[in-house]
């Protein structure tokens, strides 16, 4: 006998899954962030886990010179404190009148060496005070190095700065609705080859409980050449939508949330970027048109303006 046999012979096909989870544990804030992040934390794991270099690739520019800033002070503190602790005299000209001001001599004797500046108005003396200077010549040549490849890898990294509107809108399209986002290239830099999907994540009730549901979105035009322009991405609500016949009630009921991603080739750059964003179902505005976001300029040239991007208005209200 089977050891199956007590289970249905019907085959079940596991539901589509883009890397999200179709389980159901409770209600989520949402699942991309405004910002394109994954709204999901790490728990437990070690030191080993993290990488150093992924964060300092990654984080603002402000907290990037803070932390080079910081780790140059507390190079310069360690290894003063090293040459105090064999005794300030080894430093030609770095004892002073007070223990503060002697610190701060040897303080920026050790600036002088971890930089190879090397004024000379002080020297180390002695073989001791000598060893310690080459070491932290050497840490300072390393030390720089690094941080001149992380400030390449910072520059050199595509910067595509692709701006979503505030909102969705279920708008009025050839005689049915609708849904639809715009999104802008926010950056003078050239993309094409722009690629845009879209994903209805819905939280369903199955046999064995609440599920989350992934349902592709087919777009209008999935795809665009050239990049120059605002590009508003239209889902037709047909027939074969998921989104046929639901109502602003129906989507909250679900725990709608539309899942975005677009990509494209970034020119400037040689390399491909993508960007992340989603819609909750309160953010989803029914009956509206996004206003106009370009126009032709007095000289000729199309002008957009980047602070009509998101702009909406009824759809009653004329345009």
């Amino acid at each position: 006998m089977s050891m199956f046999a007590g289970s249905s012979p019907r085959t079940q096909t596991p539901g589509y899954d883009p890397g999200l989870t179709q389980k159901y544990t409770g209600v989520l804030k949402r699942i991309i962030n405004k910002d394109g992040r994954f709204n999901v934390r790490h728990a437990g794991g070690t030191w080993r886990d993290s990488h150093p270099y992924l964060f300092l690739i990654s984080t603002s520019w402000i907290n990037f010179f803070l932390l080079i800033a910081a780790a140059f002070v507390l190079i310069n503190t360690l290894f003063a404190g090293l040459y105090l602790a064999i005794g300030a005299e080894h430093i030609k000209n770095a004892t002073d009148s007070t223990a503060l001001t002697t610190f701060l001599k040897v303080f920026f004797f050790s600036a002088h060496t971890l930089t190879t500046v090397g004024y000379g108005n002080m020297y180390p003396d002695g073989a001791l005070a000598n060893t310690i200077s080459a070491l932290e010549a050497l840490v300072g040549l390393m030390g720089f190095a690094i941080a001149t490849g992380l400030m390449f890898g910072r520059f050199s990294k595509p910067s595509a700065r692709l701006g979503f509107s505030e909102t969705m809108i279920i708008a009025p399209y050839m005689g049915g609705s609708s849904l639809q986002f715009r999104v802008v290239n926010r950056r003078l830099n050239n993309l094409i080859d722009v690629e845009a999907r879209m994903l209805l994540m819905t939280v369903e009730s199955c046999q064995a409980g609440p599920e989350r549901k992934y349902r592709p979105l087919a777009l209008e035009r999935p795809q665009i050449i050239f990049f120059p322009l605002p590009w508003t991405v239209v889902h037709p609500i047909r027939e074969d939508s998921p989104l046929y016949g639901k109502t602003a009630r129906d989507l909250q009921e679900m725990q709608a949330e539309i899942l975005i991603i677009v990509k494209g080739f970034d020119e400037t750059f040689g390399q491909p970027v993508h960007a992340r964003s989603s819609y909750r179902y309160d953010e989803i505005v029914w009956g509206a048109r996004f206003i106009n976001a370009f126009d032709v300029g007095e000289d000729g040239d199309l002008v957009v303006s980047l602070d009509n991007i998101g702009v909406i208005q009824p759809v009653s209200q004329p345009q």
